[in-house]
């Protein structure tokens, strides 16, 4: 019988699934990584979200059992890939699922940074009617500039275009095809995109090469009174740099999803009234989290040969 130790909330449906085909599936959250060590040793599979870190004393204390490892969720900032790689051991994530969930709140974030909507709201039901005090800007017309023309940025991208916004992109990979289907601008160097956008929005995953690549240098290149969105990682942008610019007026706001530690333990960034922020909620819609459960499930069936 195949073993899965699940470490992280995930839809009951991909749970389900893989217990109608015979697979054992212990639920076991929150387990502190001394715990995890100690309980991963016999598992086959092991199936976890971000809040879980998968380090290298993890895999190696599932050495000889341990076969596959499921991030649900897009990133893998929290698996350590290599170690994994080194030990025999498969890893999978889930990026397809959560495409649309993601670019819906980049959106939603760049409207409410735009048109001041949440200090808004908090004025009307304090009981204020401040309206000459929000006067915002339209995303009709402006230009955006997507960092990574990925499976995220080329959804946001196409609902940028529809809503009448020129779109630029920056991307190391080669994008032309998608650029093309899209009606979006390739640019040669993150400097350039950044200098032109009215708002610039990033899709990267968190690496080596793209940790804090949005600092003091990149951020003096935008345009005074730019928006920047930020729905990937929080350690691609120099939190503090943000804070200096937001402050000073540099930039005009920013919508931020992800923060360099989460919860932030400074509040500084935060409480600007020109930020907008969730936490880390791009995947949280019901139909996101159903499809990464049930496509998790679906990786593992296919593993182990059981897709019937």
């Amino acid at each position: 019988m195949v073993r899965v130790l699940v470490c992280d909330r995930i839809d009951e449906e991909g749970l389900n699934l893989l217990r109608g085909k015979g697979f054992q599936v212990d639920v076991k959250l929150g387990l502190p990584p001394e715990e995890l060590e100690k309980t991963v040793g016999g598992y086959d599979v092991l199936l976890v979200r971000g809040k879980t870190k998968v380090t290298r004393r993890v895999l190696e204390a599932g050495k000889g059992s341990l076969k596959l490892v499921v991030r649900v969720g897009v990133g893998l900032d929290n698996v350590d890939v290599e170690a994994a790689r080194q030990l025999g051991i498969q890893v999978e994530n889930t990026p397809e699922a959560t495409v649309s969930s993601v670019a819906e709140l980049t959106i939603g974030l760049m409207l409410a940074v735009a048109r001041s909507i949440p200090e808004a709201d908090r004025t009307v039901k304090a009981g204020g009617w401040s309206k000459e005090k929000f006067m915002g800007s339209l995303l009709k017309g402006k230009t955006l500039g997507v960092i990574g023309l990925g499976r995220i940025g080329c959804e946001v991208a196409r609902i940028a275009r529809a809503m009448g916004m020129r779109v630029l992109f920056y991307d190391v990979l080669d994008r032309s095809r998608e650029a093309r289907e899209i009606g979006c601008e390739p640019l040669e160097s993150l400097e350039k995109l950044l200098s032109e956008s009215d708002v610039v929005t990033i899709h990267v995953p968190l690496t080596a090469e793209t940790r804090r690549m949005i600092g003091r240098r990149e951020l003096s290149l935008m345009k005074p009174g730019a928006i920047l969105i930020n729905t990937s990682r929080g350690a691609v942008v120099d939190e503090q740099a943000l804070l200096e610019f937001l402050r000073e007026g540099r930039l005009a706001g920013a919508g931020l999803d992800v923060f360099e530690e989460e919860p932030p333990r400074s509040l500084e960034l935060v409480k600007l009234p020109n930020v907008v922020c969730t936490p880390h909620i791009g995947a949280q819609t019901v139909e996101a989290q159903r499809e990464a459960s049930l496509l998790a499930a679906r990786k593992i069936l296919r593993f182990f040969g059981r897709m019937d």
